[in-house]
C-alpha cells in the first residue's frame, strides 16, 4: 500500500520592488519613443514631439545656475509658488482629516450621524466648490488654500474613521488589560492600526490637491503659478509652454506620489501599503 505523500504549497513569489521599479522605465521608454515618432511624422504644430517639450521645458525652468539648484528665476515664479499652495493646503487637510476621522471612528453613534454628510460632502465635485469659495473669499491665495483643504480632506477623513472604526477588539482588550490611559491607547494602539487606511487617504488626498492647485491657478486674479502659465500660454498661443506645463505637471505628481509612498513604507514596513 503507498502511502500518498501531501504537496506543500509553494508561496507565491513576489518581485521586490526595485525589479518592480525597474519593469516600468521601459514602458515608459518605448511610449516617450512612440509619441516622438508619431508626432514627427504627423508633422502639427499642435502635437509637437516629446524632445521639443522637453528642451523647451528646460530652457524655461531648469536651465538655471548652479547655486540655484539649476532653476531659473521662472521656476521660482512658476513652481514654487504652486508647490506652496498645494503643500499648505493638503498639510491641513491631512491634519484635519486624521483627528476628525479619529474622533469620528470611535463612536458608533457619532459615526452613525455623521456617515450621511461624510458621504455627501466626498461625492460633489471638487471643482464645483471653487465658485463658493471665490464668491466668499474673493480671489487670491487663501481661497486657493481653502479650496484644497475643503476637497482634499474627505479621503483622509473617511478612511481615517474606517480604520479607527475597525480596530482588532483583541488589541483592544490587551490595551484595557494593560491599564492603558486614553492617550496611550489613541498613541499606542488605534492610530498604528489604522494607519494603513489612513495612508490609503492621503494618496488620494494628494491627487485632489494637484487637481486643486491647477485648477484654483486658473481663474482670474492669479498672478503666478503653474495654472496662471498654462491659462497665459494658451492666450498667446504657446503650444509648447502649454505641453512643457502639463508634463510638469505629471512629472511633479509621480514625484510626490512617489515620495508618499517611500514614507508609507519606512512606516509600514515592506508589504503593508494600502
Amino acid at each position: 500500500m503507498t502511502r500518498t505523500v501531501p504537496r506543500t504549497r509553494r508561496p507565491p513569489v513576489v518581485a521586490s520592488p526595485r525589479v518592480g521599479g525597474l519593469l516600468r522605465w521601459p514602458v515608459l521608454v518605448v511610449a516617450i519613443a512612440l509619441w516622438e515618432v508619431a508626432a514627427r511624422a504627423h508633422g502639427s504644430v499642435f502635437f509637437p514631439p516629446p524632445s521639443r517639450i522637453a528642451r523647451h521645458a528646460y530652457d524655461l525652468w531648469f536651465s538655471g545656475p548652479v547655486r540655484h539648484a539649476f532653476l531659473t528665476d521662472a521656476a521660482f515664479d512658476t513652481i514654487g509658488p504652486s508647490l506652496g499652495r498645494m503643500a499648505a493646503g493638503f498639510a491641513l487637510a491631512a491634519l484635519a482629516g486624521i483627528v476628525l476621522g479619529v474622533a469620528i471612528g470611535r463612536s458608533r453613534r457619532v459615526y452613525a450621524l455623521c456617515d450621511p454628510v461624510l458621504q455627501f460632502a466626498r461625492a460633489v465635485p471638487p471643482p464645483a466648490l471653487v465658485p463658493v469659495f471665490v464668491v466668499v473669499l474673493d480671489f487670491g491665495t487663501p481661497m486657493q488654500i481653502t479650496s484644497i483643504v475643503f476637497s482634499a480632506v474627505w479621503p483622509v477623513l473617511v478612511n481615517t474613521a474606517e480604520g479607527a472604526r475597525n480596530v482588532d477588539p483583541v488589541r483592544l482588550e490587551v490595551a484595557a488589560a494593560l491599564r492603558l490611559t486614553p492617550v496611550e491607547r489613541l498613541g499606542y494602539v488605534i492610530v498604528p492600526s489604522a494607519l494603513p487606511r489612513i495612508f490609503a487617504g492621503l494618496r488620494l488626498s494628494l491627487s485632489l490637491a494637484l487637481i486643486l492647485m491647477v485648477f484654483s491657478e486658473l481663474l482670474p486674479g492669479t498672478e503666478n503659478g503653474i495654472g496662471f502659465v498654462l491659462t497665459d500660454a494658451q492666450s498667446r498661443s504657446d503650444l509648447l509652454t502649454v505641453w512643457s506645463a502639463l508634463a510638469l505637471l505629471g512629472a511633479l505628481g509621480y514625484l510626490l506620489n512617489t515620495g508618499l509612498l517611500a514614507i508609507e513604507r519606512r512606516v509600514l514596513g515592506a508589504g503593508r501599503t494600502a
